[in-house]
């Protein structure tokens, strides 16, 4: 009598397109909330985007709790 042994394995893990994904989509966010004063947006607005900054008074708070300092 013959016995058959089959060995599974298993390759489970995260993949290297996730993984740049979700590093730039840090980057991106990162740079939003802690270093934007008004560059995104100056794309569309223009120069009144600089003295409007919209992001940095959405994300004002968040930028304290990250240590960012704005004022």
């Amino acid at each position: 009598m013959s016995e058959i042994r089959q060995i599974n394995v298993s390759k489970s893990g995260v993949s290297k397109f996730a993984i740049l994904a979700l590093a730039i989509v840090f980057a991106v966010g990162l740079f939003a909330v802690g270093f934007d004063q008004g560059h995104i947006f100056s794309l569309v607005y223009g120069e009144q985007a600089f003295s409007d900054l919209y992001l940095h008074e959405l994300a004002h708070d968040m930028r304290h709790a990250a240590g960012f300092p704005c004022h």
